[in-house]
């Protein structure tokens, strides 16, 4: 057998998500690189690893015992390498965070400056829906989540990093009068809701309860980046978080529609396990961020505080 570190980084994600997509999503690599990979991984072996059912992928009993073979080769990799970085007297390890899927506008501004500090960490960065968030921090499979909502009967910690704004959005095509701004604008035009499960779909649904809105035209998409698209083609209008809107604002492309009872404000926060032991990497991130957020929002976020 001839396998590579990688094709065992990438089998245990397939096993992991049980979905080709997800895993090349999750690696941020191509489904054909994936597929190819997993087909030269199955080809050293005489015993199916996985099984394809219509157009679903399931995992083999036999494949599921590579995975978490996998899973243990890979640990033990990792602590070689921060073994031999510790003997360096480098602080190393890896970092685990989980993120809500609005967040990777976010996250990405306190991590780069981090990781450029402590430059032999490994940083796992899976960025999914605030159900899948709230999960992996209840399993203990990261370090940290960040989330725009705090989830109810749970014993964490928090830190507040910064706001979090979502106004009415549409393209440019559509022209309202700003001082007709209560829900009549909501009732005549087609909203776009993201699936279940998003903290932006309740921010929206509890927004549109409250302003007691019925008969609207609904429609459905998975992704904030989806949804910009659609919009701009002219689909439908939608609530969205400001700051994953920075290009399209800047580009003309969209409009903030002014309305009753908007912006929807709330945080986002660094939560992790109340009685979590931290590592010394945890550790040393919990204490750049309090000492350094202030800085990383008025270098990256202060353009939000025109709107």
């Amino acid at each position: 057998m001839n396998y590579t570190l990688n094709q065992l980084r990438i089998f245990l994600k397939i096993v992991q998500t049980e979905s080709i997509t997800k895993a090349s999503e999750e690696l941020h690599l191509t489904q054909p690189a994936v597929s190819i990979q997993l087909k030269n991984f199955q080809e050293q072996f005489e015993i199916p690893l996985t099984e394809i059912v219509g157009k679903k992928i399931f995992i083999t009993d036999f494949g599921r015992e590579i995975g978490a073979a996998a899973e243990s080769i890979l640990n033990e990799v990792h602590a070689i390498n921060h073994k031999v970085n510790a003997y360096k007297g480098h602080l190393t390890g890896r970092l685990k965070i989980s993120v809500a899927s609005t967040g990777k506008y976010v996250i990405p501004y306190f991590l780069s400056p981090f990781l450029k500090k402590y430059k032999n960490i490994e940083l796992m960065l899976d960025v999914t829906n605030k159900t899948r968030v709230i999960e992996s921090l209840i399993k203990n499979e990261v370090d940290f989540a960040l989330v725009s909502v705090i989830p109810e009967k749970m014993n964490f910690q928090k830190i507040k990093l910064m706001p979090n704004k979502l106004f009415l959005v549409g393209n440019k095509e559509q022209t309202f009068d700003p001082i007709s701004n209560d829900k009549s604008i909501l009732e005549s035009i087609p909203l776009i809701f993201r699936e279940e499960g998003s903290a932006t779909r309740d921010a929206m649904e509890t927004y549109i309860d409250k302003i007691q809105l019925t008969g609207i035209k609904k429609m459905e998409f998975v992704s904030n980046e989806t949804i910009k698209q659609a919009i701009i083609a002219g689909l439908g209008f939608s609530i969205m978080p400001m700051i994953g809107l920075r290009n399209e604002l800047s580009n003309d492309q969209l409009q903030i529609i002014p309305m009753e009872g908007l912006p929807i404000c709330t945080d986002w926060y660094l939560i992790y396990l109340e009685n979590k032991k931290l590592s010394p990497i945890a550790k040393a991130f919990i204490d750049f961020i309090n000492s350094e957020k202030e800085n990383i929002i008025e270098d990256n976020f202060s353009w939000v505080d025109k709107y």
